[in-house]
Parts: structure tokens; sequence; C-alpha cells
């Protein structure tokens, strides 16, 4: 999915601000936030994949403006929505003071959830370590782990990592579906440009369905 989100070197943003002695949460909210997230998660409302796309659905104007736990928030009230948990503007009415109709009884949970990503495959990998590969040019409708920067660009195969849960299958609910994932390694200069850094490359985990032969 290519939206604001995927900000992988795009320019106009400005410096970075470093604030000295942050603190891990600036407001109280914020906290309550993080355990609502948790919740969402830890009880199968939701899975992670499913929660990184619900930030990625946020209009780009708020995503910009709303903060880390901004989005988090707005991310758990859509898939609350969506799970059942609540109806759209029952947040605007309970924030107004107006009362909202309380379920008698919730929704079941659509995920059970899992321990870990780390899965097993009994097919082997495609490809191998010191194989050059290139990231597929796509731009996929739904959750996708593959950085809009590299795709198009030759790399080389530089670790092969355990299967793991495919997020673009499993943000969907379409199951786990998981697939080999490589570590792959990128020269600064094919990504860049020749005004990259000198002798500096980078190396991505990029699951095999993103992958083609060069």
């Amino acid at each position: 999915m290519n939206g604001i989100h995927d900000m992988g070197g795009m320019h106009g943003f400005g410096q970075v601000s470093v604030e000295a002695n942050e603190p891990m949460f600036h407001a109280s909210w914020e906290r309550r936030v993080l355990g609502i997230c948790y919740q969402l998660i830890g009880f199968g409302w939701a899975n992670v994949d499913a929660f990184r796309h619900a930030i990625e659905r946020i209009e780009p104007v708020a995503y910009l403006s709303v903060g880390y736990y901004g989005r988090w928030l707005m991310a758990a009230e859509r898939l609350s929505i969506e799970a059942g948990l609540l109806e759209p503007g029952d947040v605007d009415a309970r924030i107004d003071g107006r009362a909202v109709a309380t379920p008698a009884s919730l929704p079941s949970p659509r995920h059970t959830p899992q321990p870990g990503f780390v899965r097993t495959l009994d097919q082997p990998p495609r490809f191998n370590v010191g194989q050059a590969v290139r990231p597929r040019v796509v731009s996929p409708s739904g959750h996708t782990r593959l950085p809009r920067y590299v795709t198009g660009r030759r790399g080389v195969v530089h670790r092969i990592q355990p299967p793991c849960v495919f997020p673009d299958s499993n943000a969907r609910g379409n199951g786990e579906n998981p697939q080999h994932l490589y570590n792959v390694r990128f020269e600064a200069k094919e990504l860049w440009g020749p005004d990259a850094e000198a002798g500096t490359a980078l190396h991505i985990d990029l699951f095999e369905p993103y992958l083609e032969a060069v």
C-alpha cells in the first residue's frame, strides 16, 4: 500500500528533532492507548499486521498531524469498529456526553493469537545466499512490508532468515500464509544514486513473494 506512511527516501520533512531526556509518554492518555492496543491484539480482536494496516489507512493530513500515539488511537478505534466492539460514531458521542447503546454481549474475537512470528515450511527457499535479486515493482492495495524505495533495485541475498508469517495476508484476515524471508543487501548508490555516501549499504528483510531473480 503506497501511502504517506511509506516515507523512506522522501524529501521535504525537515530536520528530525531529538528531545533530550524524552519521557516514554508525554501525556497519561498515551499510556492508556498503548494498553488498549495491547488488549485488542492480545485477545484476538486484531493482529499486529492488521494494526499496522489500520494506521496506514489514516487520512494523510491526520497521519502527519496527530502524532505517534494519536495514530495508535485512531487505529484502535477503526479496529474496534471493524471487530464489532464499537459502532461508528460511538467515540464522538461519548466525547459529546451523549449515551450510546451497550451491546448485550461482545462478538467473538477474529483471531486466535499465536506466539511469535517464526514458522516452518516444507518447500526449500527459492533464492540462495549471494544470489542477485530485485524487488518487484508493485502498488498493492492492502498492507505490505515492501518499502517502495527498494522496488526495482538490484540487491544480493545476504542471509536466509527463518520462514515467518506473511504480513500481506495476515493483515487482511486471510491467514498466516508463512513465506521464506531473506536479508537482502543493497548498495547505497543503487538506491540513492551517485550522491550516496561511498562504501555504505542497506540491509532489508524481504519476503520471497516480493522478489524476482536478476
